[in-house]
C-alpha cells in the first residue's frame, strides 16, 4: 500500500513522535535507536487499519503516548482537538482537524513540514464519500492552503511522482487544489 511512517525528532532534546505506524515495528525501533529519540508520542493521522495496526506495539516498545483525534474510534492515551499543540523539546507541532477523508483525520504542522496522512497526497488527495466532499473541500481549501506556501508536505502514501513537494507547488498543480470552487471540486471526484 506504498504507507510512509514519520519519525520527526527535535534537535536539541531528541524528543520525538511517529507519525502513524504502518505494518512493521522494528524498522521504527530501528530508526528511533539510530536517531538517539525519545519518542512521546505514536499519532493516528486517522483511524484506517493500514495507519495504525501497529500503533500500540510501538507506543509500548518505545514508551510513548498514542495519540489520535476527540472523534477517533481507536484507543489511545490522548485525544486531541484541532489547534492542540504536542511539544517535541521547545519546538510545537500544531493538531490541524481535516475531516473529509474520515471524520478523525489530522494533519501535524510543526512550522515547516505538513504530515497530512491521507488529506492530502503528492498530485491527488485521499478518497472520500460524495457526502463528505463539503467537508475536505473546507479542510484543504482553508485549513491546509492557509498555510505558508513553502510548507513542505509530507503524505501518508507514496502515490505521487515524489514523496514530497510544497505546499505552493502542490496548489499549481494538484487539480483538487485547484479547483476554484466545491461544484468545481465535485466533477473532479466524479
Amino acid at each position: 500500500m506504498a504507507n510512509f511512517v514519520y519519525l520527526v525528532v527535535e534537535a536539541e532534546t531528541r524528543d520525538a513522535m511517529v507519525v502513524d505506524s504502518g505494518w512493521e515495528t522494528g524498522p521504527i525501533e530501528k530508526a528511533a535507536g539510530y536517531a538517539s529519540a525519545n519518542v512521546k508520542y505514536v499519532v493516528a493521522t486517522h483511524e484506517h487499519f493500514d495507519h495504525v495496526s501497529t500503533l500500540d506495539e510501538v507506543a509500548r516498545k518505545l514508551g510513548a503516548m498514542v495519540v489520535a483525534h476527540r472523534s477517533s474510534p481507536i484507543r489511545c492515551d490522548l485525544r486531541v482537538v484541532d489547534g492542540d499543540v504536542l511539544k517535541l523539546g521547545e519546538e510545537e507541532v500544531r493538531v490541524i482537524h481535516t475531516p473529509g477523508h474520515t471524520e478523525d483525520s489530522i494533519c501535524l504542522y510543526d512550522g515547516r513540514n505538513l504530515f497530512t496522512g491521507d488529506t492530502l497526497f503528492v498530485g491527488t488527495i485521499g478518497r472520500f464519500e460524495r457526502e463528505n466532499a463539503s467537508e475536505i473541500f473546507t479542510s484543504l481549501h482553508e485549513a491546509l492552503l492557509a498555510l505558508p506556501p513553502s510548507t513542505v508536505i509530507y503524505p501518508g502514501h507514496d502515490y505521487g511522482e515524489v514523496t514530497s513537494r510544497t505546499l505552493a507547488e502542490e496548489k499549481a498543480s494538484n487539480p483538487f487544489l485547484r479547483a476554484a470552487n466545491l461544484s468545481d471540486f465535485l466533477v473532479l471526484s466524479s
